[in-house]
């Protein structure tokens, strides 16, 4: 099936009052899981590509692109390609030649005006060349690199007010918000703020995104999309299933050599992962 976009896809969802999931791609066979899950599921999901992903790949993004649309266009499933978490203006750039719909720019680390301009910037940019830009104002925190951050923190979490000011000045098409969920969790404990995110959802005129969704509780996150969260972002949950698979196999298997042998059941256990998260978005 041809690539369709991410604008399209989160438009369409955030129409219906429903969700849509998109997936982190860090090898081949996560984005063979998602396509996948998303054909076992019969719904549309998008394929992330992160800055850190690319800087596992030796700083070049061609090759995992290349990759996760091949699979993408033989998917019977509508899937697009994001490029998320981008900090850096180069890569933020190489994502037109290399088929990339959407693009999360994240700014959200720099003081406020700073942030307006740098992202105002990146969207004139994405926008000259028909890319969906998302943006992050707030600290959901986790990520590789950063210090361990308390989602309940004062001032941790999304000003509804200051996020409508930051739409307006920016111009973006998504917002991720911090409403208590966190990256990089591997148990799913995080409590939401659920009055937060239907306040957020009034007074800020673009579809919400929920970054660190991996440790978020199933009925957190169906209330979440009730409430007016609409993309759904979902990554260490792929690499938990992806390593207790390995893990298992190799314990089983001792001796075994073959990647092939501990891949499949890794790429299997994904695909699960993948459909549970596509059946609770529909």
């Amino acid at each position: 099936m041809p690539l369709t976009t991410t604008g399209e896809l989160v438009a369409h969802a955030h129409a219906q009052g429903r969700g849509i999931a998109a997936f982190n791609v860090i090898t081949l066979e996560h984005a063979e899981a998602i396509a996948l899950g998303a054909e076992r599921a019969g719904t549309a999901a998008v394929l992330q590509v992160s800055e850190n992903a690319v800087k596992f790949h030796g700083g070049r993004l061609t090759a995992i692109a290349a990759a996760a649309t091949a699979v993408a266009r033989t998917s019977s499933a509508p899937l697009s390609l994001h490029l998320d978490h981008v900090t850096d203006t180069t890569l933020l750039r190489a994502a037109h030649a290399e088929g990339f719909s959407s693009v999360m720019f994240d700014a959200s680390k720099l003081a406020y005006a700073e942030n307006v301009k740098e992202t105002a910037d990146a969207v004139r940019w994405a926008h000259e060349r028909g890319i969906w830009l998302e943006a992050e104002l707030g600290e959901v925190g986790g990520k590789a690199g950063e210090a361990p951050l308390d989602a309940h923190a004062p001032g941790a979490r999304t000003d509804p007010t200051e996020a409508a000011a930051y739409v307006t000045d920016t111009g973006i098409d998504a917002l991720a918000v911090a409403v208590g969920s966190s990256h990089a969790m591997t148990e799913r404990t995080a409590a939401l703020d659920h009055d937060l995110v239907a306040a957020l959802r009034t007074t800020v005129p673009v579809p919400l995104v929920l970054h660190g969704s991996s440790g978020v509780p199933d009925h957190e996150i169906r209330h979440a999309i009730n409430a007016g969260m609409t993309k759904i972002n979902v990554g260490t949950a792929l690499n938990t299933a992806f390593t207790t698979a390995v893990r298992d196999h190799l314990a089983a298997h001792p001796t075994g050599v073959d990647p092939r042998r501990y891949l499949t059941p890794a790429r299997e256990a994904m695909a699960g992962i993948v459909e549970s998260f596509l059946r609770l978005t529909k």
